[in-house]
């Protein structure tokens, strides 16, 4: 029986992407999240997130016909500083900088590879 406190969780990810390569470079180059190829029947790489912090490590592979990408939150420290980052290594802003009153600062953005994602800064002055 389930502890009556268990809510699943998301665990792992897949980041789809037409081109494996400048992906991983963009995850690299702002997050500084680090790829190791699987040994496996597919061209896959397991992402590795960190290891200090509560979080999710997931995988990236070549997009296939139709798949769509997977939008996920990622913790950062400044929102600013990170906006800035996306934008210099090629992503883009879809949303930008809004507070969520006394939860912190969030935005939406796209990678390289056309998929969206958020980033939040945790900060209960947010207003």
């Amino acid at each position: 029986m389930l502890n009556e406190n268990y809510m699943p969780r998301i665990s792992h990810f897949d980041i789809p992407a037409d081109d494996p390569v400048r992906a991983q470079k963009f995850y690299a180059d702002v997050f500084d999240w680090e790829f190791d190829k699987w040994d496996g029947p597919m061209d896959y790489w397991m992402v590795k997130t960190g290891d200090s912090e509560p979080g999710i490590n997931g995988g990236l592979s070549k997009r296939m016909p139709g798949q769509m990408g997977i939008t996920n939150t990622i913790n950062v420290t400044s929102i600013d500083e990170f906006a800035k980052k996306i934008i210099e290594k090629g992503g883009q802003l879809i949303v930008p900088k809004i507070a969520i009153p006394k939860i912190g600062w969030f935005a939406q953005c796209m990678d390289t590879e056309g998929n969206a994602f958020g980033i939040i800064e945790m900060n209960e002055k947010a207003r």
